[in-house]
């Protein structure tokens, strides 16, 4: 027959096949099951055990239930991390995060390790990784993890039963943690298997058959639950203001018309629940509507699980403040997390930075406000926000999700010009912009193409604007808020006490002389604050900077470029004794070229170290410099900012 001929050779209705088909069908549904799947005769097929261990976990699943009872509990948080775009630089600064300071029980850095060594590297890890799709991060907790004194064994016998349920060694790391109530391990693994593949592990196997073999390795060590460690727990779980397994019992035992009976068979557990019960009246959450009867709230689970985090929070700022010698009121705390976002701006001091959820790699800061509260604060993705060291000052604000108006002028610059725009089409539509300015609406477009796909960019660099581009921007927008809820600005890195002497223009300064400076109570960071500021007034009368008039303090007018000069001096002097290099002012109007050095933090503020082969200058730092260490960079002196030069932007394209 030719190529584009096909004959069809029908069957009677209902026919099976050859033998040989039978066979070959039969060898099809046994490997749909030795992978974990289910045969269309099991029912429907959902992919929760497609992919490695999908049957190791159907076999966990299925053993004994009163034999389950008994193991250790072994909580396991796991995410698929894909490395694409961005994704890489992630992967490498959640390992960085994983390695900080004090979470050894010494309080010293986080040390990596391997199936076989004690001490990995691992940059050489994320190098083998480069190029892979994605990557595992599990989180690994037994409740009774504070038995151990060292959580390595335990952690390789793991992920070696982990390689025998999936059928492949597997590429991976850990460190141990010891910086919380409970001890626990970060295991990443590599998304390749030992053949250089894809690793695809069946969500069965993630979502509970690790968590079983966990279970199972624990109690070998310490044994199984007994029966009075198993009723002390539940005793405890009764009063607790979280969801419980008692709560999922009750769930459970729910009727058609969603009532709970508490079961009379058993006098410990019909007390247990009984006692469960009149809790969530208590809160709210469950209601007897007689002879035994009660009606749980349709929000319960949920509802619980929020208790329960902000309760776990609530501690955390308790811990953090009282650690640092801070004595503040419990009325006084506030939460700022994904269900209650920040809704206005909080000025105050960082008493710590820390993992909301290490899995997902989400941060917060505690913020010790100048209006008297302490803030707990979700600030989103660990790679979104910029280093905020204890002690530095800053200013917290709810991200803008709304469109800008750069990307008004976008929409209606394109709406006359057939849906589209650059900077030459900007120019002509409005005479009075420069190129500069088009060009923040140019890189505004990029952004968003990036993030989104959500404009085009034409070969000849013009941009399709679709009619209903400012609904996308503000998808564009939300998507960011999702991960970068607020806006963290660093106002001062210098702490409150040193700032009452320094020769800089502080913030404490700032404030002095400021129109409308922040509003301060005299109770908490506020009256710290307050105190500061009598004692840097007295310094600036000192030093003939201000005085005293009509029971007021009167600052002179270039009181703030007296003190940034000052300090720069000083600091010049320093980095020229330092560099061997003379140190040139930077004037306005003057262009900026060299090596970019460094950084230096200064109580004025944060500066650049320009280096040429003669000389250094210092420039007001700007976060787009943070990519371009090491590198020429060139710019032009513009009043206090500078316009740069920098990267593969079109001639004449800066930034500010």
């Amino acid at each position: 027959m030719t190529d584009d001929e096909f004959r069809p050779k029908l069957g009677k209705i209902g026919s099976r096949g050859s033998k040989a088909e039978k066979r070959f069908a039969g060898q099809v549904r046994a490997a749909i099951n030795r992978a974990g799947g289910r045969s269309p005769r099991g029912g429907r097929f959902t992919g929760s055990r497609a992919g490695r261990g999908g049957a190791a976990a159907a076999l966990l699943k299925s053993r004994d239930r009163y034999a389950a009872f008994r193991l250790r509990r072994v909580v396991v948080k796991a995410r698929v991390v894909k490395l694409a775009g961005k994704g890489s630089d992630g992967a490498h600064a959640h390992l960085r995060y994983l390695q900080r300071d004090g979470v050894t029980r010494e309080g010293e850095p986080g040390q990596l390790y391997g199936a076989d060594k004690d001490r990995v590297d691992g940059k050489a890890f994320l190098d083998r990784a480069d190029g892979d799709r994605h990557q595992f991060r599990f989180i690994v907790a037994a409740e009774d993890g504070i038995e151990y004194d060292d959580l390595k064994p335990l952690t390789r016998r793991l992920m070696a039963q982990m390689e025998e349920d999936l059928g492949t060694k597997l590429d991976w790391v850990g460190v141990d943690h010891f910086n919380t109530g409970h001890p626990h391990t970060h295991v990443i693994v590599r998304g390749k298997d030992d053949r250089g593949e894809n690793l695809v592990i069946a969500r069965d196997y993630i979502s509970s058959g690790l968590r079983e073999r966990g279970a199972e390795l624990v109690s070998l060590d310490l044994g199984p639950r007994t029966d009075r460690e198993i009723e002390q727990r539940l005793r405890q779980e009764m009063e607790q203001e979280r969801f419980t397994s008692i709560d999922r019992q009750l769930l459970r035992m729910r009727d058609d018309d969603g009532h709970v009976t508490p079961d009379g068979r058993d006098a410990f557990r019909q007390t247990l629940h009984q006692g469960r019960l009149r809790k969530l009246d208590r809160m709210g959450l469950a209601d007897e509507i007689g002879s035994g009867r009660w009606r749980l709230d349709d929000e319960l689970e949920a509802t619980l699980r929020r208790v329960g985090e902000r309760g776990d929070i609530i501690k955390t700022m308790h811990r953090e403040l009282t650690g640092k010698g801070l004595a503040r009121s419990a009325a006084d705390y506030i939460v700022h997390d994904r269900p209650e976002p920040l809704a206005a701006p909080i000025v105050g001091r960082v008493v710590v930075r820390g993992l909301a959820d290490e899995i997902s790699d989400r941060h917060y800061l505690v913020v010790d406000g100048v209006d008297g509260k302490s803030h707990y604060v979700d600030i989103g993705k660990g790679e979104a926000a910029g280093p905020t060291p204890d002690g530095c000052i800053v200013r917290v604000t709810p991200r803008n999700i709304e469109p800008t108006p750069v990307d008004r002028a976008i929409a209606e610059i394109a709406a006359t010009h057939e849906g589209r725009y650059s900077i030459d089409i900007h120019l002509k539509h409005d005479p009075s912009a420069t190129e500069r300015f088009a060009e923040t609406h140019v890189r505004r477009l990029e952004a968003i193409r990036r993030a989104t796909a959500g404009v085009e960019r034409e070969p000849d660099g013009a941009w399709i604007i679709a009619p209903d581009h400012l609904n996308r921007v503000a998808d564009y927008e939300r998507q960011r808020a999702r991960a970068e809820p607020v806006v963290v600005d660093e106002l001062s890195s210098m702490p409150l006490e040193r700032q009452v002497r320094s020769d800089g223009a502080t913030w404490i300064d700032q404030q002095l002389v400021a129109d409308r400076p922040e509003a301060l109570r005299t109770s908490g960071f506020g009256g710290e604050v307050r105190e500061a500021q009598v004692r840097r007034r007295q310094w600036l009368i000192a030093q003939g900077l201000a005085h005293e008039e009509q029971n007021r303090t009167v600052y002179r007018a270039n009181m703030i470029s007296i003190l940034r000069q000052r300090e720069l001096n000083r600091v010049a002097g320093q980095l020229s004794d330092q560099l061997g290099l003379a140190y040139a002012e930077a004037q306005p109007g003057d262009r900026i070229e060299g090596t970019l050095r460094r950084s230096v933090d200064l109580a004025s503020g944060k500066y650049a170290v320009i280096e040429k082969s003669r000389e250094f200058t210092l420039v007001p730092w700007r976060p787009v410099l943070d990519r371009h260490l090491g590198k020429e960079v060139s710019g032009v002196v513009r009043g206090e900012a500078i316009s740069w030069t920098l990267g593969r932007q079109r001639s004449g394209q800066s930034v500010s």
